[in-house]
């Protein structure tokens, strides 16, 4: 394609092409602290192209495409170009990627030793990685937690920080000398706004980490928190993974070393401070 940009975030290195410069300038801008692919080789290519000829030039409309694609998706306005080179990253890793297991979580790291977040959209998962690493925690994951199906380690896959709505204002406070993308109005989720990780994060991202603790927070209620039996946490893992079925017999088994091996805690929160202290006292 006309315009081309190359990241490996974590170990896994992409490829993307666009018909338009905005979305690869907007790449280079925030992934510049980022490596190349090992050997200039990339695991998987993301396209954004114009379905029609004249769609690139008249309202440009973004299609997303690539190695695997979804073949009824809607375009994207130009303006959330960004977005739709991100959305094809993770549809890459969602159809394609079977050496590790994925689970849509953020993951945080401190002295050695990962928490994963899941949940149901709106728990508020990306706005606590954010502001835990804030507070020091390395960032290791905002949209994927990579679980090694041989050694139950936790693979550090730190892309940009998704934010949405309200959260926009409450890390930017928190992280006022960080780097941003630009406000990305009007999308399906609403306002968004990427986040670049930290330089600890980035420089860290290949280290792996083994795994203290799972949580399922839920924002919006009275502070509380109970203990999640290990079949209850089996049932919630295998929804918030996009490949477990497709990884077979290896996918069930990291799964269950997983949850046999990691406590797991559901926990309530009414505001950001909270989590942050239940989180810090649950790993410590």
């Amino acid at each position: 394609m006309k315009h081309v940009f190359h990241v490996r975030i974590g170990r896994i290195g992409f490829r993307v092409g666009s018909d338009w410069r905005q979305p690869i300038a907007e790449l280079e801008t925030l992934y510049r602290d980022y490596p190349k692919p090992d050997d200039g080789i990339p695991d998987f290519s993301v396209r954004l192209f114009a379905a029609r000829p004249w769609r690139r030039f008249v309202r440009p409309a973004v299609m997303i495409g690539g190695d695997y694609t979804i073949p009824d998706a809607a375009p994207l306005p130009l303006s959330l170009g960004l977005l739709a080179a991100e959305m094809g990253m993770n549809l890459q890793m969602a159809l394609a990627q079977r050496r590790y297991l994925l689970l849509h979580a953020s993951c945080v790291e401190r002295d050695g030793r990962a928490v994963l977040m899941t949940g149901i959209s709106g728990a508020g998962k990306s706005t606590l990685a954010a502001l835990l690493m804030a507070r020091g925690w390395r960032l290791m994951g905002d949209e994927f937690a990579l679980v090694d199906a041989e050694t139950g380690l936790i693979h550090g896959f730190p892309r940009l920080v998704s934010l949405k709505n309200e959260s926009v204002s409450v890390v930017e406070a928190a992280l006022p000398t960080a780097r941003f993308g630009p406000l990305q109005v009007g999308t399906p989720k609403g306002d968004i706004r990427h986040l670049v990780p930290d330089a600890d994060s980035i420089a860290r991202m290949a280290e792996p980490a083994r795994a203290a603790a799972i949580l399922f927070p839920r924002f919006g209620f009275d502070a509380a928190q109970r203990a999640v039996l290990p079949s209850e946490t089996f049932v919630r893992l295998t929804q918030a993974s996009t490949n477990y079925v497709a990884m077979g017999e290896r996918g069930f088994d990291a799964l269950t070393g997983l949850v046999q091996g990691v406590p797991a805690i559901a926990i309530d929160y009414p505001d950001a401070a909270t989590a942050i202290a239940q989180v810090e006292a649950v790993a410590a």
